[in-house]
């Protein structure tokens, strides 16, 4: 790797991990996030680091905002030769308490956002006739399981995206890459009342990310128990992919606990 590196969602869990793994690599990092003050802890802790990180405040679902800033990178810094598209959320929602709400703030971020970072890249990434572009997707893309039917959704439609703009972009020089992680150790997950099979720590994610931006391999996902588990289900036939999803419904998203709630 090489040049300066663009990552949006770089305040906290992956994104974080990954921009200070990068510049411990002596590599110039643009860290983008909505949070002004996650951005300046970033910086303060990688100050000793041989690298830089420059802070970069961006709300991914503007998407003037979103050219703004590469326009910015552009004149200060040269156009970035990686760019990782991270920034996301997530909300579980029981289909009994169905809310669109839910729906419409997902998208805007997991999806719009993705797309305003693709709006602003690929047009400069195509003129100059090289970069990769990595997007950050789900192992949760592979199937649709309980309580995430909105975040699902939208990490199986990057996950389409990736793999639409792969072949195409190729021609113009253009790597195009998805990154699929299971379980990490984040703020997100944090909030998560469930065992989470395989759980990482950002610090590793971070390192198979770096890793996997430095090969032409167009998936890189991980822990790879979980990707392959998950796999396997997506192409179980319906009976038996339901009967092992419905195994992952928590408790309180049962008929009883909703019941208890006075849902």
């Amino acid at each position: 790797m090489r040049g300066p590196i663009w990552i949006t969602g770089a305040g906290r869990g992956i994104g974080r991990a990954l921009a200070l793994r990068l510049a411990r690599e002596g590599l110039t990092v643009i860290a983008s996030a909505r949070t002004a003050g996650d951005l300046q802890a970033l910086v303060r802790d990688a100050e000793s680091l041989p690298g830089r990180i420059l802070p970069e405040p961006l709300d991914v679902t503007d998407r003037e905002a979103c050219a703004g800033v590469l326009a910015r990178l552009e004149a200060a810094e040269g156009l970035p030769e990686i760019v990782v598209l991270n920034a996301g959320s997530h909300q579980p929602m029981p289909a009994a308490r169905f809310d669109a709400t839910v729906f419409d703030r997902l998208y805007a971020i997991n999806v719009g956002g993705v797309v305003n970072g693709l709006a602003a890249v690929v047009p400069r990434f195509v003129a100059r006739r090289r970069g990769r572009i990595a997007v950050v997707a789900s192992v949760a893309g592979y199937v649709g399981l309980p309580t995430a039917a909105a975040y699902s959704g939208t990490k199986a439609g990057l996950i389409a995206v990736c793999e639409s703009l792969r072949p195409d972009l190729a021609q113009f020089g253009v790597t195009v890459q998805v990154i699929s992680p299971g379980f990490v150790k984040t703020p997100l997950t944090d909030r998560n009342e469930f065992p989470m099979p395989f759980l990482m720590e950002a610090d590793a994610a971070a390192d198979r990310i770096a890793k996997g931006l430095e090969s032409d391999r167009f998936e890189i996902t991980f822990p790879r128990r979980l990707s392959w588990l998950l796999k396997v289900l997506r192409v179980l036939p319906h009976p038996l992919k339901f009967m092992l999803t419905k195994g992952a419904i928590p408790d309180d998203a049962k008929p009883a606990a909703l019941k208890e709630s006075g849902s």
